[in-house]
């Protein structure tokens, strides 16, 4: 078996150039960016006879809120088709004016609530959330 005698010089700028190219082409990982979550929320009555109340509540990241007067789905005589038009109407201009103010629309969640089965009560709830980078 032949012997390879190897020069520690040699060695040492081959481990160097190695370790070199491995500092070089580390890829970081990317930074996650900070991020700021708001969020409105919509409540609009089914409560028969036009009796109930609906609001649009608005809560800014820094716990300021405001809230607006929706209309609710019944009025006297059942539903009232143009009450929710006119929900989804300042329901379509929020989302726009927050996405204009740069904000990005991250998830919609939704759910009923009705005090008991049948009793022709409830409300229909949405929740809104936003996000935006601090950088």
């Amino acid at each position: 078996m032949k012997k390879i005698n190897l020069n520690p010089w040699l060695l040492l700028i081959a481990v160097a150039a190695v370790l070199a190219a491995a500092v070089a082409f580390k890829s970081s990982a990317p930074q996650a960016p900070k991020l700021v979550y708001m969020q409105f929320s919509t409540v609009e009555s089914i409560i028969p006879a036009g009796i109930g109340r609906s609001k649009m509540i608005t809560v800014m990241p820094d716990g300021t809120k405001t809230e607006e007067d929706l209309l609710n789905f019944y009025s006297m005589v059942g539903i009232n088709f143009g009450n929710i038009s006119s929900n989804n109407i300042a329901i379509t201009r929020k989302i726009n004016d927050l996405v204009s103010q740069g904000w990005e629309f991250d998830k919609v969640l939704t759910g009923t609530q009705s005090p008991a089965e049948n009793n022709g009560q409830g409300i229909f709830i949405s929740r809104y959330f936003f996000k935006r980078s601090l950088e």
